[in-house]
């Protein structure tokens, strides 16, 4: 049975509730942050929690926890849940007022929420076993403050049914311009004749933890160099390649466009050799991530 954090407390998932006046449930205001656990390891915790941090200053949640207070509980939550690959969830809304109204209540505690999932690795010890995935294109529906990781993911809920309805795996988001912003759940990157572009980290999209490390990767490694750049439509479609990536899938190619074949419809070369950097990344990092703390 697994153990989540709520509000102080250890408990059965089974076992944890929230007031219905919690703004959370009423509003959707709240942020959340997802975190991978790699060898019973949070991959690239300070990352995310800065990204936490950041999301909950943008909405005026005022949180006092300090990075000592967050690790703390993390290291308890992972000792209760023992799992070498896992996902993590954390949630935090404003907490619940005395009564429904839109303004921020002045008499609401944060309500803190942290759960562990098992997680499936997408990225197999061989690439050569990984398959692409199919998208669509929809037009991006969403609020304009995407790089707050809001829990209020209606739109991105939506569209990412769209791709279900459609039976493809990842709705590929552009905006009323006909420019490429990201993935329902991920983010989307672009290779043409060894160049690897991206869209910018603006408002229009939430600038993922994964996406910054292939970033990083990339422009380290130098065999290839990333470019943050608009993406006009024609560009998926011509394109050698596309990938997507995100905590949870990690990085994976795109073999489908919209029932068009993107380059060969198999991974690329530029893929394998940057998920290989990805992967090597990842097992010399496996060690050094927050870990469970100990009895």
């Amino acid at each position: 049975m697994s153990i989540v954090y709520l509000n102080g407390e250890y408990l059965p998932q089974q076992e944890a509730r929230i007031s219905v006046m919690d703004r959370g449930f009423l509003f959707g205001d709240g942020v959340y942050e997802v975190v991978p656990v790699f060898n019973g390891h949070l991959f690239r915790w300070d990352q995310h929690l800065n990204r936490l941090q950041r999301s909950l200053a943008e909405i005026r949640i005022d949180l006092d926890w300090d990075h000592d207070k967050w690790q703390k509980m993390l290291r308890t939550l992972l000792l209760k849940n023992p799992g070498r690959t896992q996902t993590l969830y954390i949630q935090v809304t404003r907490g619940a007022g005395v009564t429904r109204r839109h303004g921020f209540p002045t008499e609401a505690e944060p309500t803190v929420f942290a759960m562990l999932s098992p997680l499936e690795s997408h990225l197999p010890d061989s690439l050569n076993k990984v398959s692409p995935i199919h998208a669509i294109t929809l037009q991006d529906h969403r609020w304009q403050r995407c790089d707050i990781k809001s829990i209020s993911l209606l739109g991105n809920v939506l569209h990412h049914q769209e791709a279900l309805d459609a039976k493809v795996d990842e709705a590929i988001l552009l905006n009323a311009r006909g420019e490429l912003t990201e993935g329902s759940a991920t983010n989307v990157f672009v290779v043409k004749d060894g160049e690897i572009s991206t869209p910018p980290a603006d408002r229009n999209i939430l600038g993922g933890v994964t996406r910054d490390l292939a970033i990083e990767l990339i422009n380290t490694d130098a065999r290839y160099t990333c470019s943050e750049r608009i993406i006009p439509k024609d560009e998926l479609f011509l394109a050698d390649e596309v990938w997507i990536t995100s905590s949870n899938r990690e990085i994976l190619p795109v073999g489908v466009i919209d029932g068009c074949t993107v380059g060969t419809g198999q991974p690329g070369a530029v893929w394998h050799h940057v998920a290989g950097l990805y992967q090597a990344f990842r097992q010399q990092s496996g060690n050094a991530g927050l870990k469970p703390a100990t009895n």
